[in-house]
């Protein structure tokens, strides 16, 4: 049996252990791009002077609307429990725009950009730096590459856990020990028997959540686990659109008599209401708030509200929210390794580089024991 999983564990890994090896590479990069941004760019995201009170948000908000071309406009406002953090504000366009601003002076800081090596980072690890096609025409091979090769990654690690599996508990302490004083090709054999094994679970689970974005089919199964139907979700999802730009109209000519009316307001409400929040997020007629909790990192209570006189209509608390957006926030943060706060991203950026590492060492390996046949 043995011999079957070595051949399948073989052949999977030499054609695509490259990219397996850039993808988990990638991926460990981006995992605390967040904190590099910040540490690298303090002046964009923190305020230079705390004041005691910051601007109120109607003036700031129309003071930064001031700074913008007629054909954008401000959408919505991030604010962070940290009074030292600059307000996030969210633009129209193009998507997912916005600007950092100093909510105690209004002054303009800088704009939300990917760094060029992030942004080689995440092109990478999602499409190999391919670029879709105009329309959506053709096959986006960048993106099935590294589909194909992240779904054949969780037959290389299991096919790895049957062949290197000891068959007693001691057997199994020597296999997780890593040897750097009995030669290099013994280091780069335990670095690849022990190493997977530390490494198992993590990769495991971000290969597992990482084929939602890949594979539609694949999504549908996987939701279809929790109960979930994709289809349904998808269509009602361009209802949701539908009714937003019929609505459009109405929402813009309201916006501009008062259009952030009784968003201070909303906030002052939600803020005294959830003393322990992370950040309150508030846009036309709706507004969320987030906490500094393990789990769903994308977790957060909902909010609506009346635009005329900034009364809430509707209150949505995560825990009675439907599945389907439990389990998108869910595959995120498991993916990412978030999930458990820093520690769990430590464990995840060394298990991404365990997964990178993994495929080279296998190389070596390969080479040594054809070099030793030939011989």
């Amino acid at each position: 049996m043995k011999k079957i999983f070595r051949k399948i564990h073989l052949w999977l890994s030499v054609p695509f252990g490259l990219v397996i090896t850039l993808i988990c590479f990638s991926g460990a990069m981006l995992v605390f791009e967040n904190e590099v941004n910040e540490w690298s760019r303090p002046d964009l995201y923190y305020v230079e002077t705390v004041k005691e009170s910051p601007l109120p948000m109607d003036k700031l908000l129309e003071k930064v609307a001031t700074t913008l071309p007629d054909s954008v406009s401000v959408t919505g406002v991030s604010i962070s429990s940290d009074p030292g953090r600059a307000y996030q504000v969210s633009l129209s366009k193009p998507r997912r725009a916005s600007l950092y601003v100093d909510q105690y002076t209004g002054e303009v800081k800088g704009k939300s950009e990917r760094s060029g090596f992030f942004m080689f980072m995440f092109r990478m690890h999602r499409w190999l730096l391919d670029s879709m096609n105009p329309g959506n025409e053709g096959i986006f091979w960048g993106k099935m590459i590294v589909g194909v090769s992240t779904l054949l990654l969780v037959f290389v690690l299991i096919s790895g856990v049957v062949i290197w599996w000891p068959r007693t508990r001691k057997a199994l302490k020597n296999s997780l020990k890593i040897t750097a004083t009995k030669g290099w090709r013994r280091f780069w054999y335990d670095l690849h028997v022990a190493g997977g094994m530390y490494a198992l679970i993590f990769l495991l689970a971000m290969a597992l959540t990482g084929l939602t974005w890949s594979f539609p089919w694949y999504r549908t199964a996987f939701y279809k686990v929790f109960g979930i139907e994709v289809q349904q979700r998808v269509a009602q999802g361009h209802e949701q659109k539908s009714d937003v730009q019929k609505g459009g109209t109405k929402s813009a000519s309201h916006q501009k008599k008062k259009p952030f009316a009784y968003w201070q307001e909303v906030y002052d409400k939600l803020s005294r209401q959830n003393s322990e929040y992370k950040q309150i997020s508030i846009s036309s007629g709706t507004a969320s708030v987030s906490f500094n909790r393990f789990g769903n990192q994308r977790a957060s209570d909902r909010y609506s509200f009346n635009t005329d006189n900034g009364e809430f209509t509707e209150t949505s608390l995560y825990q009675h929210q439907d599945k389907s957006g439990k389990i998108r926030g869910w595959i995120y943060s498991i993916h990412v390794g978030n999930w458990g706060g820093m520690f769990t991203r430590i464990l995840a950026f060394i298990a991404a580089l365990i997964g990178a590492a993994l495929p080279l060492t296998g190389y070596y390996l390969w080479i040594k024991k054809l070099k030793t046949v030939q011989k």
